[in-house]
């Protein structure tokens, strides 16, 4: 179920700028008549065995909490987490019923007004900032490559960024994602780190990482407003295939939206 919950939300995805050519014929030639009708139902028809599949291949029972060290050292602020609301992104789709943002606090609002449209990523304190490892565990996937935009958290940037996921769906959960590490820490559960910093990751395919080893460094790669960490456990190593598994950060637990948390520098590894 989930496979076919994937293919059909593709197969919706292609559809919509198919659509839209479709659209533009329509308006500049005049396509025969049933094309009107049937072209719409069937990207209807599409979307609506997409969401059937999709909450068909759900996990009808919360899966039990996994307590994992924290990804990141120092002051940091979470946002967009499952204290607050679950799906804590608003849709349980990449695996991301559970997911978190954090981000060093820059002093600035969440929205940054009207203008600047836009800053370099540079401008922001958890660009470069270390990400580690939660735990013992092998690197299943490592992405690097894509470049770090400059932010979209103004109130244009957030309308441009909109427009931009929708386009970068269509090249799949790596656009998304931007750069980005999965790691298979056991049992079935895999912890996935997204929009991390191009150039910085530091780990392959088939490394084994401990508990507090760096792994990569924050960035604004892929669907990101600005340079935060989205971190989340799920239970495939596929995004498109994954549902989210639950978490806790030891010492931590679950960050609140707007609330801070101190991790001091090496409490993220095991004592020697």
């Amino acid at each position: 179920m989930r496979a076919t919950a994937r293919t059909l939300r593709r197969l919706f995805v292609w559809s919509v700028p198919a659509f839209v050519c479709f659209i533009a014929l329509d308006l500049s030639f005049g396509l025969p008549h049933p094309f009107a009708l049937v072209v719409p139902l069937l990207l209807i028809g599409l979307y609506v065995a997409a969401l059937v599949t999709g909450h068909l291949a759900r996990p009808r029972t919360t899966p039990a909490t996994v307590e994992v060290v924290p990804p990141v050292e120092g002051t940091w602020t979470g946002l967009n987490g499952p204290a607050d609301r679950v799906p804590s992104h608003g849709t349980h789709t990449l695996g991301q019923t559970y997911a978190i943002d954090v981000l060093i606090d820059s002093g600035r609002p969440t929205i940054d007004g009207w203008w600047p449209a836009t800053r370099p990523a540079t401008d922001f304190p958890s660009f470069g900032a270390p990400i580690l490892s939660v735990g013992e565990a092998t690197v299943v996937r490592a992405s690097d490559g894509q470049r770090d935009h400059r932010s979209r958290n103004s109130y244009p940037g957030l309308l441009y960024l909109f427009g931009e996921g929708i386009v970068r769906s269509i090249g799949g959960p790596g656009r998304i994602l931007g750069n980005h590490v999965i790691l298979d820490l056991g049992d079935g559960v895999h912890a996935a780190y997204a929009h991390l910093k191009r150039g910085s990751v530091v780990v392959r395919e088939g490394d084994r990482v401990t508990a507090g080893q760096r792994i990569g460094a924050c960035g604004n790669s892929g669907n990101s407003s600005e340079p935060h960490l989205h971190f989340q456990l799920m239970d495939h190593p596929e995004p498109e295939l994954a549902h989210g598994v639950p978490f806790r950060w030891t010492g931590v637990g679950v960050p609140a939206n707007g609330e801070s948390f101190t991790i001091e520098p090496g409490a993220s590894c095991p004592p020697s």
